[in-house]
């Protein structure tokens, strides 16, 4: 057998003891074999009701990661939590993770490396005819926070307030929950402000809920030049190291899905039961707002723009929340990626 496998699939059809359909599949488990041992394998962790389903669902069904001479290993998990987990223990290569927790465990001696990924955010939602119409207006109000103290957007959203004398953990009723519970709750009217994850966020927009501010223009108002990617891909330093060929062409690939979901409506179509919803506004809505998260900017421009965010966190957010480094890491951000 092993002489055998060293022949081409060409040289194999033309062995005269080997004829007709034996022949056949003996060429087609050389050429099948040889395609498997070139495929380098990515272990990816990722959470079963994040975005970055959407993507992998495009990859596999247009064969992309084929293509790629990649085999994508996923592993879905039920929080970002867990993801942290994968990536600390050796369980996964690839997970979806912020630059702040990046920074915080190189600050602790772990080696982790961020690409970024996507900017989109969450919002501060109000009901249709709700008479907020500034930061300011929430004084007195029920604010419901996805998250708890330290979440990111919500720290965020403190700083910009205290720019105009206003203490929202002190004149506002803040009532912390999960995402989809404060969702529920904001429908049946419970509170009288939600800031939520960008997706719960599309769910109120459907019921008529407004945004009172994106988390997008709170980073602005903030110093940022730009949409910032707060979530991107985190690996092990070492793993990069070794593997910069693999990541190039992951990297691209998803960036190849991310096109495909720019401009297909059928693959849109075909993601509708994944996401958990048939109405054709609902998906438009969705897509809107995901694509919006997609925009590429150079990875210095987002790293500056971290650099500013982070003073800003650590300020307010403190050791619990990034440890003991005074700013972003340096290593934090992985930049050897050739750039459109």
């Amino acid at each position: 057998m092993s002489q055998v496998l060293h022949l081409t699939a060409e040289e194999a059809m033309r062995q005269k003891p080997v004829k007709g359909i034996a022949a056949f599949c003996l060429a087609f488990l050389l050429v099948w074999c040889s395609q498997a041992h070139a495929a380098d394998t990515l272990r990816i962790a990722v959470q079963k009701t994040g975005t970055f389903n959407w993507e992998l669902a495009v990859i596999k069904d247009h064969g992309l990661d084929r293509q790629a001479g990649l085999d994508l290993q996923v592993t879905q998990l039920g929080s970002t939590e867990a993801g942290k987990v994968a990536i600390m223990g050796g369980s996964a290569d690839i997970i979806i993770s912020d630059w702040l927790w990046v920074s915080r465990e190189r600050s602790l001696g772990g080696k982790l490396k961020f690409f970024p990924y996507s900017s989109t955010l969450g919002a501060v939602m109000v009901p249709p005819h709700s008479s907020v119409n500034a930061l300011a207006d929430l004084k007195g109000k029920k604010l419901a926070v996805a998250g708890g103290p330290l979440d990111k957007s919500w720290l965020l959203l403190q700083a910009l307030a205290r720019r105009s004398s206003i203490d929202l953990e002190s004149q506002a009723t803040i009532l912390y929950g999960a995402p989809p519970l404060l969702a529920q709750q904001a429908l049946q009217g419970q509170s009288d402000a939600t800031l939520n994850f960008w997706n719960f966020c599309v769910n109120l927009e459907l019921h008529g809920f407004r945004r009172l501010i994106g988390i997008d223009d709170v980073e602005k108002s903030l110093g940022a030049a730009g949409p910032v990617a707060m979530i991107g891909y985190v690996f092990d330093e070492s793993f990069a190291d070794q593997h910069r060929d693999v990541l190039r062409r992951f990297f691209a690939l998803t960036r190849q899905a991310q096109d495909i979901l720019a401009h297909s409506d059928a693959d849109w179509q075909k993601l509708a039961p994944l996401i958990g919803i048939s109405d054709p506004k609902a998906l438009a809505l969705y897509r809107k707002r995901y694509l919006e998260g997609t925009e590429k900017r150079k990875v210095a421009a987002e790293e500056a723009d971290a650099r500013k965010l982070y003073l800003v966190l650590a300020q307010l957010g403190g050791a619990k929340l990034v440890g003991p480094a005074a700013e972003l890491d340096g290593g934090t951000f992985y930049k050897d990626v050739p750039e459109n």
